[in-house]
């Protein structure tokens, strides 16, 4: 039963403890799939906050409106798995199935594909358009895509009323919108749905101690009343229960605590030299001094150089070719990505890049990072906060 209810994702019936996000956001996807009218939102809190679930609950809820179902379309993209508009054109046609449709038809830009697709699901007059729900998870990777097409043009569809469409973006990041070019932001509704939760800590007691008891339809009456006793004794997450060992000990709490909330990214710079944490460190106070700006490895190599004449003692002066694969190594871990149109015939060294972590990342990285040299950490201190 406990299986069932963690592993399989059942939806609750209503979303505890997000009743008014819920509201917020049907009434929205109501207003699209069922009056043609065009919005865009984004739902935003920290991993785990129940953003996806969320959203699936309330798509549950709209498609049970009458005539919904058959006529609103969902394209679920995700930054993750499409990593460049041109993947990600690919997938919104295999989505909508127009593969037939386009065929081998060849078009100047992605707004007139794109507007060919939205064309194409017309059923007559611009009324009796089919609405189309556009999901984008890992919003702010898209806003990594090149002058940002994809985002601009479903935006700037969603605004100008030539199909019913909404754009739900879902991400982890509160300052999502800074990532947006100014035309993408102009055709934003601004609309931000928080998940912060809101639950005392007695409510998040009474939620967790709910989700761990069984049913009172449990076969066995005399282990029902049992198992149910000791949860109400017990304020942490379920981990390792088997039949074998069917009692729940803190330490099992803690560490499925500590799994849950782990950061993988976070995870991957545990495990770098002191020279790739240095080059990260170099990234990322180039970032901060060029607001943002893409870097290449030759500014990222001279920031790395200042740092050892000005303040390193215990840094090895490391050859260029060596300092080469150490950068070449965090673009395999994908901890930095170059830039769209920046490959090609630009020698690698001048190839455009932009960082992947977040200050927290790195900062969380440092305290936890084995032996790390004191003058590195007083670097990534003064170079950024």
């Amino acid at each position: 039963i406990l299986r069932q209810r963690f592993c399989h994702q059942r939806l609750p019936e209503k979303p505890m403890g997000i009743e008014s996000q819920h509201k917020h956001l049907l009434e929205l996807l109501r207003r699209t799939a069922v009056h043609g009218e065009s919005n865009s939102v984004l739902i935003v809190g920290p991993r785990g906050s129940g953003k996806t679930m969320l959203l699936k609950c309330v798509l549950r809820d709209l498609l049970e409106v009458k005539d919904v179902n058959k006529n609103v379309l969902q394209v679920h993209l995700n930054g993750l798995l499409q990593t460049d508009d041109r993947i990600a054109l690919k997938e919104i046609t295999r989505q909508l199935n127009l593969e037939n449709v386009v065929g081998d038809k060849v078009f100047g830009s992605f707004a007139e594909n794109l507007a060919f697709l939205l064309e194409a699901l017309k059923k007559g007059d611009r009324s009796s358009s089919r609405p189309v729900l556009f999901i984008l998870d890992e919003f702010d990777l898209f806003a990594h895509h090149k002058n940002q097409t994809l985002l601009y043009n479903l935006l700037d569809v969603s605004q100008s009323a030539q199909a019913p469409v909404a754009v739900i973006g879902l991400t982890c990041r509160l300052d999502v919108l800074e990532l947006l070019e100014k035309r993408v932001k102009s055709r934003f509704s601004h609309r931000q749905i928080h998940l912060l939760s809101s639950l005392s800590f007695r409510q998040y007691l009474d939620n967790v101690i709910l989700q761990l008891s069984l049913p009172p339809d449990f076969a066995d009456a005399k282990f029902f009343e049992e198992w149910n006793d000791s949860i109400k004794n017990v304020s942490e997450v379920l981990h390792q229960v088997s039949v074998c060992k069917p009692s729940i000990k803190p330490t099992d709490l803690l560490e499925a605590s500590r799994v849950c909330v782990a950061d993988s990214k976070a995870n991957i710079l545990h495990g770098l030299s002191v020279l790739e944490l240095c080059l990260i460190i170099a990234m990322k106070h180039l970032s901060d001094i060029y607001e943002g700006e893409p870097f290449n490895f030759q500014m990222v190599h001279n920031e790395f150089k200042k740092f050892l004449q000005r303040k390193s003692q215990s840094i090895y002066n490391f050859d260029k070719p060596v300092v080469m694969k150490a950068f070449e190594h965090l673009q395999q871990l994908e901890l930095i990505k170059s830039v769209d149109g920046s490959t090609g015939k630009i020698h690698k060294e001048y190839q455009l890049m932009k960082l992947m972590l977040d200050h927290n990342q790195i900062m969380e990285a440092l305290q936890k990072y084995p032996q790390c040299p004191t003058d590195v950490k007083q670097w990534a201190l003064s170079a950024f906060g």
